[in-house]
């Protein structure tokens, strides 16, 4: 608290002084006043404001990264570029980092608050004397700083985690009165319409359909262990991440998991760099003022990624993993409410900003790989489970209370009906070694997949029967396929991937595994191939395709284009609209030996390919830490067809359509 107390009042100084010479004194007085700003909100007592006041404020602190604004903005590297020449960069990534003091002030972590305010007046010093530093220097100050507080930061991340006394949202969940919208900024994060609509959304449906709703998510997570053959009673904790904005049925849902004996850990997106990974937002999120401003920093940890660093990284997390071993072991895994129909976002790429090198990007391979590991080895991937389902917002437009209660009952489909259907497509399947999938017009899909050999096709399969547990909604069968063998081009016109389009998608797979790609997005191609690299591939020189399946949630394809929402659907429901490829790990990565069943009885023995099968000998080579669902949509859709030992062919899907017996219930939505 001395440590807080002395940063705040020399801010307050910086404030108003002249010390530092142009173009740098603009900079370091915008973002004192920031700081200023958030440390009062850190200090101040609880107090009874109005929603106009607090959203006004909400407004005040998210202003400068809205796109209309942001041109302006030191968080813009190009900005920062433009009027600090050299120091751009550098600059702009310790503005980055000063704009989590938002968070940690309404959290009221006065450590993380502190750190970055001693952090920002260790820069001001250092311009404040004669000569200016030179931009190495000020990198190097920028380095210490995250090297230092690795650590810290690490364990109380990992703290966060598996810790459930850690309850600053359960608390705002369970204890504010959800009908006044002013609980929404009490977390600190960009309130848009989005979260409000949402909120006064679910305020107009009865408590019953919240619980419906909810029911639907916690039992897919429940029955997500009875499925795999999972104890859920071993386990005490699960990790809910949500928008904001449902808090209604997250309310519900922790009721309901607290009957099955687990009580919730919910934490916040990473707001620490040393946290980050890209630009992905992983725990409970408001809404994102500006995916340019997250995209521009996606790979700030150029500056300090190093092989010491990665050393260091992974040390921190074995320690902290080992300090919370006793919380980790009955941690269950992740529920995950995902939400859609935002404007596609196709970013723009700056060279001003920081990117990985090659040498960094096989650091970051390596630091995934290790990482992984060490999370399998304190939350065992053979003992947990995941449920994820998705719900729009107001963003989608005009229809969005129909849209919304379309999904629901996607979200609730028949899945007995479907379980019966998808076991008539894997009977089919596993006659075969082979599969072809083509597209049609103007799709280039062109490719064959391996499948495993069966040895005992009364007793084993090849497909899991896929219906509403980990993955809502009903509709696949899925596969790992055999990687030798497997290959060919796999195209599509559109698609929306973590939150990002990628316009005319190629992939090139030989022995299962991409060796060329391209998009359409950049007019460079080099830009293209770097996207596709960045957020496809993950930096991985050659990446294998983990999953084959068939999707046959043909509802809700066709509720998808009555609503004219195709594009802005999250992969969880667009991969059950056809056929998909994921580029990375199998759906049973860290999880291979334990076996697998269908509803039938029948073992799922394709949980390996020949990559992952090397965890036997290097766990270091068997994992990617990624997997990336792209789904072929069925109007592009010409043919899915079996082809037996004979060379002959039959057929799954036509045209887009179902045309095998037993799977004509499928087609009915589209009539």
């Amino acid at each position: 608290m001395e440590r807080f107390a002395l940063a705040k009042d020399r801010i307050a100084e910086i404030c108003t002084e002249q010390e530092i010479k142009a173009p740098f004194d603009e900079f370091f007085r915008t973002a004192a006043n920031f700081l200023k700003k958030t440390g009062e909100i850190l200090e101040r007592q609880e107090t009874e404001f109005t929603l106009e006041e607090l959203k006004e404020e909400n407004q005040s602190l998210y202003r400068e990264l809205f796109p209309e604004n942001y041109l302006y903005s030191y968080g813009n590297p190009a900005y920062a570029e433009t009027c600090l020449g050299e120091y751009g960069k550098a600059m702009s990534f310790l503005y980055a980092e000063l704009r989590g003091s938002v968070v940690y002030a309404y959290e009221k972590k006065w450590w993380d608050y502190t750190v970055a305010a001693e952090l920002f007046l260790e820069v001001h010093s250092a311009f404040s004397e004669e000569e200016l530093p030179s931009v190495k220097t000020t990198e190097d100050i920028l380095r210490s700083y995250v090297n230092d507080y690795c650590q810290d930061m690490m364990e109380k991340r990992i703290a966060e985690g598996v810790d459930p006394s850690l309850d600053f949202a359960v608390r705002i969940i369970m204890d504010s009165d959800l009908t006044d919208l002013r609980y929404l900024y009490q977390y600190g994060e960009y309130v848009s319409e989005n979260e409000t609509g949402v909120a006064e959304f679910l305020n107009s449906l009865t408590q019953q359909q919240i619980d419906d709703m909810a029911r639907t998510y916690t039992e897919g997570y429940r029955i997500g262990f009875i499925n795999t053959k999972k104890d859920i009673t071993k386990k005490k904790t699960v990790n809910i991440r949500y928008n904001l904005g449902f808090e209604r049925m997250v309310r519900a849902a922790i009721l309901q998991f607290r009957e099955m004996g687990l009580e919730p850990v919910i934490y916040r997106h990473a707001s620490h760099i040393v946290n980050k990974r890209g630009s992905a937002r992983v725990g409970f999120t408001g809404g994102v003022a500006n995916p340019q401003y997250e995209y521009d920093h996606r790979q700030d940890s150029a500056l300090f990624l190093d092989s010491d660093f990665v050393k260091r990284k992974l040390r921190s997390m074995q320690t902290a993993y080992e300090k919370y071993k006793d919380m980790a072991e009955v941690h269950g895994g992740p529920a995950v409410i995902e939400t859609f129909g935002e404007e596609p976002f196709s970013p723009i790429s700056k060279p001003e900003t920081y990117s990985l090198s090659d040498v960094q990007q096989k650091l970051q391979v390596e630091l995934d790989n290790e990482s992984g590991q060490i999370v399998n080895r304190y939350i065992k991937g053979e003992e947990r489970s995941f449920t994820i389902i998705a719900y729009p917002v107001p963003e989608i437009g005009e229809k969005f209370p129909e849209i919304f209660g379309e999904i629901v009952k996607i979200n609730t489909l028949d899945y007995k009906l479907y379980q019966k259907i998808q076991q008539t497509i894997i009977d089919v399947l596993d006659t075969c070694e082979w599969v072809e999938i083509k597209g049609k017009d103007g799709n280039e899909t062109d490719l064959i997949i391996h499948l495993h050999m069966l040895e005992n096709p009364e007793k084993q399969t090849n497909f899991e029967n896929c219906v509403a547990d980990v993955n809502i909604p009903v509709g696949e069968v899925f596969t790992s396929p055999v990687l030798a063998g497997t290959g060919g081009v796999l195209h599509v016109k559109k698609v929306y991937l973590n939150g990002l389009q990628f316009k005319d998608l190629k992939l090139v797979f030989d022995c299962g595994q991409v060796i060329d790609y391209s998009c359409s997005n950049f007019e460079n191609e080099e830009e293209n191939r770097a996207y596709i690299e960045d957020n496809i591939l993950h930096h991985h020189v050659k990446i294998p395709m983990g999953e084959f399946a068939i999707g046959t949630n043909t509802t809700a394809y066709v509720a998808a284009e009555k609503y004219g929402i195709a594009d802005k659907l999250p992969i969880l429901i667009a991969e059950k609209m056809g056929p998909h490829f994921a580029v990375g790990d199998t759906c049973y990565s860290w999880a291979e030996d334990t076996a697998v069943y269908n509803p039938d009885g029948k073992e799922i023995i394709a949980r390996d390919n020949e990559i992952s099968s090397l965890r036997k000998e290097d766990l270091s080579l068997a994992y990617y830490g990624c997997h990336t669902d792209i789904t072929i949509p069925y109007d592009e859709l010409g043919s899915i067809c079996v082809i037996d030992d004979d060379g002959e062919s039959h057929s799954i899907i036509e045209k887009g359509r179902f045309v095998l017996p037993g799977t004509e219930e499928l087609n009915k939505p589209f009539l």
